[in-house]
This record gives C-alpha cells, sequence and structure tokens, in this order.
C-alpha cells in the first residue's frame, strides 16, 4: 500500500504495512534496527505510541477515522511516550522523513 499527501500528490511512504491485530500493534516497530527511507507503518486502531525497546528515532502521523491530519510528530526518541490523541490510526515512519512536509489538516490517501 503506498501512502500520498492529497493536496500536492507527494508520496509519503511507497510501502505501507498494515498492523491491524492486536499483536502486530504490540509488537510494531520493536526489535528492528531501523526502518529503510519510503517504508512505513500503520497502526490501525491507535491514538497513542509508545517507543519502548525501539532503537531509532520515528515521525508519527495520528490521523482520524477519514485520513485528516490530526497530529504530527517528529525526530521522537526512543524510550519517549506521545500524548492521548482523537486520532484513529499512526503512521510510523523513520525518523527525519517528513521534514514538515505533512500538517494538521492535511489529508493523506492510502492505496
Amino acid at each position: 500500500m503506498k501512502c500520498t499527501l492529497q493536496k500536492t500528490g507527494n508520496v509519503i511512504a511507497q510501502q505501507v504495512v498494515l498492523a491491524n491485530t492486536f499483536y502486530s500493534r504490540l509488537k510494531g516497530l520493536m526489535g528492528r534496527k531501523g526502518l529503510p527511507q519510503g517504508e512505513a507503518l500503520l497502526l490501525d486502531p491507535c491514538p497513542q505510541i509508545h517507543t519502548c525497546f525501539m532503537r531509532f528515532d520515528i515521525d508519527v502521523v495520528f490521523l482520524d477515522c477519514s485520513g485528516r491530519v490530526v497530529a504530527v510528530l517528529e525526530q521522537i526518541k526512543p524510550w519517549r511516550m506521545s500524548k492521548f490523541y482523537s486520532g484513529c490510526q499512526a503512521l510510523e515512519l523513520s525518523g527525519g522523513s517528513l521534514q514538515g512536509s505533512v500538517q494538521p489538516g492535511d489529508i493523506l490517501i492510502f492505496n
């Protein structure tokens, strides 16, 4: 699955993996040494994330149920926890991937 920014058509991630089971959301990116550029993990449902047991920084986009961006967190270091958002999903990318390209109110398209 690919993720694009609706207003510009820019590709946010070429390969998005869906984590929509209890186990896949629990495991998330823990234990991995990194996340290659262009890859992302979409956690559904997910109103909050943590980076415990992770080895690298991540960028996170929280989305409501219609794909509208609720919040963007960039360069989250390991052993941190986000606040609780009213979103339905969280898109996790390698730290530094977004570089300000996604803002609250934007719409992401997954196909």
